[in-house]
């Protein structure tokens, strides 16, 4: 049987840092990641290409639109994508090539690490050589992130740790799979997708979130109004947003009518928003339209609603349908 040809791609990112008297940066090429990986010759063949070099706190709605056109570019030719990335903002990639890239039958792994590969004490090798092995089993699909042993759902996926090196989360929603010494161990059964794949080319990047802190003043929401098309309202505990804010929200709806998209979520990590406990919920859902995010992860949220909007819908009602169809895990009401 042929090996599998898996495609490495590279952003930058700790992984391919160098220490340098200003702190790290990015600096390996791919070629010179791949000489880090002589055991992998024997169980595929490996390919890697140089997308751009940046520390992903640099990563942008561009950068994430120019990896989906690469993979596009190459999916024929390849079995699987491995793509290295740094840790700061690799939940919003993921999240964000679960929507670019729906129902691949072929697997797309994001990884990094919280050390340099060049080190000699780093996670990398483990958290490379997991990806690469996971990508070439025949179950695997679908955009994930891999990462200290775990296989995590690209939307499901939240950094909860700045050092240490289980980094990665999943967010209200169980792990797909560990690895365990080179084995895979699945919890997740994988179904086949039920369309075809689909390949997106826009996102909308006017979209803000509205971290709710108390006694937040009111007059900020006119400008955040003019200036974008979607608003992510993050929301204390289970959702609500206090009467002072409330009462601008209707106002500015009334303004702008259904051309603009607003999201309640909460600042609680886990277990989800449910804006019907409470009264001050209750009153939001009365006054306007609006959409709830249940318990979909904040990066999920953030990046849907770009997709959503890059498809530039006709009204709130088909609005409301995208964000609620299921995308690779994301969301269940």
């Amino acid at each position: 049987m042929a090996k599998k040809k898996i495609m490495l791609l590279t952003t930058g990112g700790t992984i391919a840092s160098h220490k340098t008297e200003h702190g790290l940066a990015p600096a390996l090429t791919a070629e010179e990641i791949l000489e880090f990986l002589p055991s992998m010759d024997g169980i595929c063949h490996l390919e890697a290409r140089n997308l751009f070099s940046i520390d992903s706190t640099n990563m942008t709605c561009s950068h994430w639109m120019q990896i989906a056109g690469a993979i596009e570019e190459s999916y024929p030719y390849y079995d699987g994508f491995v793509i290295l990335h740094g840790t700061d903002t690799m939940a919003y990639t993921a999240a964000a090539l679960s929507y670019l890239i729906q129902n691949s039958p072929k697997p797309i792994v994001l990884t990094g690490s919280q050390r340099p590969l060049e080190m000699e004490i780093s996670d990398a090798r483990m958290n490379l050589r997991d990806s690469i092995v996971y990508a070439l089993d025949e179950q695997s699909g679908g955009v994930s992130l891999v990462f200290g042993g775990k296989v995590i759902a690209g939307t499901r996926a939240k950094k909860v740790k700045t050092m240490s090196y289980n980094a990665f989360a999943s967010i209200n929603y169980p792990e797909l799979a560990v690895m365990r010494d080179d084995h895979l161990v699945r919890y997740i059964e994988p179904k086949p997708f039920p369309e075809k794949i689909i390949f997106s080319h826009g996102l909308n990047d006017r979209v803000f979130l509205l971290k709710l802190t108390p006694g937040m003043s009111p007059l900020i929401l006119k400008d955040i109004f003019a200036q974008y098309d979607g608003i992510i309202v993050e929301s204390f505990g289970v959702g609500g947003i206090p009467d002072s804010l409330l009462q601008e929200f209707v106002r500015l709806m009334q303004v702008y009518g259904s051309g603009k998209a607003v999201v309640l979520t909460t600042q609680v990590t886990y277990e989800g928003s449910n804006i019907g406990v409470y009264e001050v919920g209750k009153r939001v859902q009365e006054q306007f339209h609006l959409l709830e995010a249940y318990d979909m992860n904040l990066e999920a949220v953030f990046t849907k609603l770009m997709w959503i909007l890059g498809r530039k819908p006709a009204d709130f009602e088909e609005v409301k349908a995208l964000f609620y169809k299921t995308v690779n895990y994301d969301f269940f009401m």
